[in-house]
């Protein structure tokens, strides 16, 4: 049996959809979560100098979210059934992508005047035009991102929520989203997934 290992630090942001996915998958697995001041002396030892890193079986690494969330994906039945659903789901997987950057070029500007001429195109453009095609996805794949059924992208927009919202400081998915709050119900209702969240350490991010 796989031992597993995933490093981080003490938030969700990126890890967390990996820790979604082992959890459905009900897989025990040490939760490494470390301080910034640590980063600089662990930060030689991973891949590319960036983590989440997901070790398995004490020595092999392997870096970047969606990859390890893909990979586990096809060990438990979240991956797609074809080459189409497989392109389908990641085509879904890098419109979330491209949204979390986009987000993201807001919350981490350390410069306050370029930081906040981001606020308003952020928000009367770039949230409402993502967030739109996310529902659309959803109400027309019979509330699910992809393919009209669960898979490992649907639990990754999930488990990523907290700290989108957490960066664009709302609640992304409201009552006027009614198949993406569908979705998110749905993942945090599977027990697995439910019984991960309620033992977790608490973050906003």
């Amino acid at each position: 049996m796989s031992t597993y290992k995933l490093s981080y630090f003490k938030g969700k942001a990126l890890a967390e959809p990996i820790r979604f996915m082992l959890s459905y998958m009900e897989k025990d697995f040490e939760d490494h979560r470390f301080e910034r001041e640590d980063w600089p002396k662990l930060k030689p030892s991973m891949p590319f100098g960036k983590v989440p890193v997901l070790e398995v079986d004490g020595y092999k690494q392997f870096h970047q979210s969606g990859a390890i969330c893909r990979y586990l994906a096809k060990q438990c039945g979240l991956a797609g059934s074809d080459p189409e659903e497989d392109l389908k789901i990641d085509m879904a997987y890098d419109e979330l992508n491209d949204f979390r950057a986009a987000i993201a070029s807001y919350h981490y500007d350390a410069n306050e005047e370029s930081k906040n001429s981001k606020w308003e195109p952020l928000n009367t453009t770039t949230i409402p035009y993502y967030m739109e095609r996310f529902e659309n996805l959803g109400k027309s794949n019979k509330g699910y991102l992809a393919n009209a059924k669960l898979s490992w992208v649907d639990i990754y927009f999930v488990a990523l929520l907290d700290y989108l919202n957490f960066m664009a400081k709302q609640d992304l998915v409201g009552d006027d989203k009614p198949a993406l709050r569908k979705l998110v119900n749905e993942v945090h209702a599977i027990p697995a997934i439910k019984q991960w969240v309620e033992k977790s350490p608490q973050s906003d991010w």
